[in-house]
């Protein structure tokens, strides 16, 4: 017994089964390519190229107040400060720091920081240096 639709003929299936393979074959990245129709054109001379930035940031879920290059620049500033330095003050910070085999231009900033403060956490170290932390939501 051959399987089939019984709400269609065979030659309706066979089409609507063509009209498809292009969808169930498999998508590239910006669509399938199995059928030619399906093929971006290119951008024009006088037109920019497409982007997934149109306004220059990226949509990745950066906090409101930040940029996603200050969210990349603090969390790289974190990951030479480990959770045994906090809290702490400037010389605790730098002396982790130098242990975590920090590059130069962190421990310089960290050497920037004002003696006799202390920190409780990487957010307060990133606003003492002069940067903006995400605003508050509530």
């Amino acid at each position: 017994m051959e399987r089939g639709s019984s709400k269609h003929s065979p030659r309706v299936d066979d089409q609507m089964s063509s009209e498809v393979s292009g969808l169930v074959q498999g998508p590239g990245t910006g669509g399938s390519r199995v059928d030619e129709f399906r093929v971006p054109e290119p951008a024009g001379e006088d037109q920019p190229e497409a982007t997934t930035a149109p306004a220059g940031e990226l949509r990745t879920g950066a906090p409101q107040g930040m940029s996603s290059q200050d969210v990349e620049a603090r969390s790289r500033l974190g990951r030479f400060i480990g959770m045994a330095a906090l809290p702490g003050d400037r010389d605790t910070l730098v002396a982790n720091a130098r242990e975590n085999e920090a590059p130069a231009d962190v421990l310089a900033a960290l050497e920037s920081l004002p003696e006799g403060t202390r920190y409780q956490t990487v957010s307060e170290v990133w606003a003492a240096l002069g940067h903006k932390n995400e605003t508050t939501r509530w």
